[in-house]
């Protein structure tokens, strides 16, 4: 079955790919890299979902969507890297001035892993990213060297996924995921 893979717009998709399984739940929304962190940590339970909800009707939406026989199957974030923390990060360095695009957080439904959408989401983000002008868009994966990567850290992708996409990297980082360092990696879109 083909994979689709469209702007995120409607907030019930992304629920079900980022959002929690309680209403109540204190989970990430996929916004721990998109908001600033005092803001992140001060939003609570139901409000996450309802600050989501705000972000998907703006232009550009905070990232897109997979979709298999119109199943909700993935999500991956992807933004002007400026709207994001990574504009302050300190263990992820500035390459140049480039108004780049990040992408940050690619994430499969358990029982359809295996079939290709990661590839199809992080092949998405790129194509969202151009449509809006971006001049570069980059990656932050683990470089796990071929080992395996924990599923709960699994979502800043791999070093290998981001070279299928013809991804190259540009520099080290300070930062670690899992046990493993995570690289810069960018594609010029111009």
């Amino acid at each position: 079955m083909a994979i689709e893979v469209r702007p995120a717009a409607v907030f019930e998709d992304v629920k079900t790919i980022v959002g929690p399984k309680r209403p109540d739940a204190n989970v990430c929304w996929c916004l721990s890299y998109r908001i600033p962190s005092k803001q992140n940590l001060a939003l609570q339970r139901e409000e996450r979902g309802k600050f989501v909800e705000k972000l998907l009707a703006e232009d550009p939406p905070p990232g897109v969507l997979a979709y298999e026989g119109g199943e909700v199957v993935g999500w991956a974030a992807v933004h002007p890297r400026a709207d994001t923390s990574f504009a302050t990060n300190r263990k992820i360095p500035h390459v140049d001035d480039a108004e780049v695009w990040s992408v940050w957080c690619i994430r499969v439904r358990p029982g359809h892993r295996g079939k290709g959408i990661s590839h199809a989401l992080l092949q998405g983000a790129i194509e969202f990213a151009k449509s809006h002008g971006a001049p570069a868009i980059e990656g932050y994966p683990v470089d796990n060297k071929g080992n395996k990567v924990d599923l709960t850290m699994a979502y800043v992708g791999t070093r290998r996924l981001f070279e299928k996409a013809g991804f190259t990297k540009v520099a080290e980082t300070t930062s670690v995921l899992n046990g493993f360092p995570r690289v810069l990696m960018r594609l010029e879109l111009r």
